[in-house]
């Protein structure tokens, strides 16, 4: 339990829905135990109203005493119908207080654990999957809204009406009470550990499915190689099989809780039985009249819905914690990267790296090694070199996506660390390698950096981006909507969209780390000529592979395995012969190859 006291706060805070809602478990059992009392005394009436009926057999009166018997059975019958209906109206009040307040809770945790999730560093996500993530806001808090609901709910109202039938119980007959209450042990246990497994089985059929979505959504992301390759076939046999786990698991679930309710009513049964048994005895000896063993029976038949819940809501209880040590993992978790300061923040443009190191925390990989180099404002800087020299590494360093391990990064000289993250981040403009788009519409993609936006904002950034063309070519243009990670739009049309997202911030700072790739050498020289008017007098850091895309910058800087091994204008950078010059050659023989 000590890992669900994480909830005592939220108890706390709907204190006036839990408060209300236990009167009303009370109120609602009074109301729930009385009609037995009542029942037995309807029965002993019908009892001796029968043998005065057959005594005054040939007697006028006999009519009178039937109309006294048929009113007496009238008004029982009003009372318990009465009793009920209020036991019925609490219930219905113990469920508006106690669910909701269940869906409250609900509703609070997945907004904490999503806030918190906003709030952790990039290495977090590095270091967990995307499901995992996912099943912790949502299969793991609706397990945790069962013990918050449905669970304490039934568990108060289980000891309540436990509390108040045994001292009715009691207080009528010992002997009868102890033989009534004889098989319930029996059948705790029972249910006890037939739920725990319906709950392995179970746990164990949630695996299953999952297993056969994640394989069902992966087969349809990658639908166009499956039939490349021709695989249909091989995918449907594999699906088959998984089909057949899941089948035989649900089938082993069934054949337990086939046997679970018959035990169940066996040993009612047998409750009875012994209750009618006993009872008989105690009415021969007079110690008890027939109406008391017909209001046992209701008493028994009443303990039989909440001692079958002992074991359910045991297994919730189980399942909550387990669910809610999962969820405090994460919450406890504190972000790598923390800003304290809150002044605003008029960003200016200057970057300064001063003996800089990073290695990944997760991987150990030594990505950046005592990098030094200065950009001034309005700068146009070009980051080239091979694959994994560290270029994406430096992006990310800029955009304090990771703190650095050694040396210090200033930006319009203050330090990094320094700065109101958010503040400095929204002035800056990054385009990541790894392109991602929403579901939805084109305009929202691009607009989605600004809380307001005009359409002719969004249409010059996407001119500005070279991609305007081709969206007024779709049948909705702007309000076209996107498929998953964008996949309406071609690679070509999903880096220019991306771009025109960073440029209608108007940064500061612009960053482009790799992502015109998948653009033309026309398209790409249009999207350069536009990033040089509207970023004039800005910085702009343009991380590439291709020196076609970079010999116009002010600054080019060459990195080799984390390290910066040459830095100059293009003419300067060939004129040393080094690197860059020999990775020019190398791109002019292959353009020449092409064009052969």
């Amino acid at each position: 339990m000590k890992h669900l006291r994480f909830l005592n706060k939220y108890f706390l805070k709907y204190k006036w829905r839990i408060i209300p809602g236990v009167l009303f478990v009370i109120i609602s059992n009074i109301f729930g135990v009385i009609p037995a009392r009542v029942i037995g005394h309807a029965f002993n009436l019908i009892t001796e109203n029968i043998q005065i009926y057959s005594l005054f057999e040939g007697f006028e009166r006999r009519s009178i005493i039937y109309d006294i018997f048929s009113y007496s059975l009238l008004y029982f019958g009003s009372i318990v119908l009465i009793l009920y209906l209020l036991r019925g109206l609490f219930l219905f009040f113990m469920r508006q207080t106690i669910i909701l307040m269940s869906r409250h809770i609900e509703f609070d945790m997945k907004n904490e654990i999503y806030a918190h999730y906003q709030d952790l560093s990039l290495g977090f996500y590095r270091r967990n999957n995307t499901g995992d993530l996912m099943n912790r806001a949502t299969e793991d808090v609706n397990r945790v809204r069962m013990y918050v609901g449905p669970a304490i709910m039934y568990a108060i109202n289980t000891a309540v009406l436990f509390v108040l039938i045994i001292y009715a119980m009691f207080s009528v007959n010992v002997t009868l009470a102890i033989f009534c209450l004889l098989p319930l042990p029996v059948l705790v246990v029972t249910i006890y550990f037939v739920n725990t497994m319906i709950n392995q089985k179970s746990e164990q059929i949630q695996e299953q499915l999952s297993r056969l979505s994640s394989f069902v959504q992966e087969r349809f992301s990658g639908i166009r190689v499956i039939k490349s390759y021709v695989r249909e076939a091989h995918t449907n046999m594999v699906f088959a099989t998984e089909s057949e786990g899941y089948k035989r698991n649900a089938m082993s679930l069934v054949k337990v809780q086939a046997l679970f309710y018959p035990t169940m009513l066996l040993l009612v049964g047998l409750s009875t039985i012994l209750t009618i048994y006993v009872g008989g005895k105690q009415v021969i000896n007079g110690a008890i009249t027939p109406g008391n063993i017909a209001e046992f029976i209701v008493y028994v038949n009443q303990l039989t819905f909440p001692v079958s819940m002992l074991g359910w809501v045991t297994t919730l209880i189980q399942r909550a914690s387990a669910s809610q040590k999962r969820i405090n993992e994460f919450l406890q978790l504190q972000s790598d990267i923390v800003s304290e300061n809150t002044e605003t923040l008029k960003l200016e443009g200057n970057v300064e790296f001063k003996n800089v190191s990073f290695t990944y925390p997760d991987t150990g990989i030594n990505a950046i090694n005592n990098v030094t180099f200065e950009i001034k404002r309005g700068q146009f800087v070009a980051i080239i070199g091979r694959t994994g020299s560290g270029k994406s590494t430096l992006a990310n360093l800029i955009m304090r996506m990771y703190d650095v391990d050694e040396g210090q990064i200033k930006i319009d000289e203050k330090g990094l660390k320094d700065l109101n993250l958010y503040d400095f981040r929204n002035q800056v403009g990054f385009v990541p390698q790894e392109v991602f788009l929403f579901s939805d519409t084109i305009k929202n993609n691009i607009a989605f950096g600004l809380d307001q936006v005009t359409d002719q904002e969004v249409e010059n950034a996407a001119k500005n981006a070279a991609v305007y063309s081709n969206i007024i070519d779709f049948e909705h243009k702007f309000e076209t909507m996107l498929g998953e990670r964008g996949i309406t739009l071609s690679g070509g049309q999903k880096q220019r969209v991306s771009i025109a997202r960073a440029l209608i911030k108007s940064p500061g700072i612009l960053i482009f780390d790799d992502c015109l790739s998948a653009v033309d050498t026309k398209t790409e020289e249009e999207i350069l000529s536009n990033l040089g008017r509207m970023m004039k007098g800005r910085t702009s850091i343009l991380i590439a592979h291709r020196i076609s895309t970079i010999k116009n910058a002010d600054k080019i800087l060459v990195l080799d395995q984390g390290e910066i091994i040459e830095q100059g204008t293009h003419s300067q950078l060939l004129e040393q012969a080094g690197a860059y010059a020999e990775m020019y050659q190398n791109q002019l023989l292959e353009q020449e190859n092409h064009s052969v």
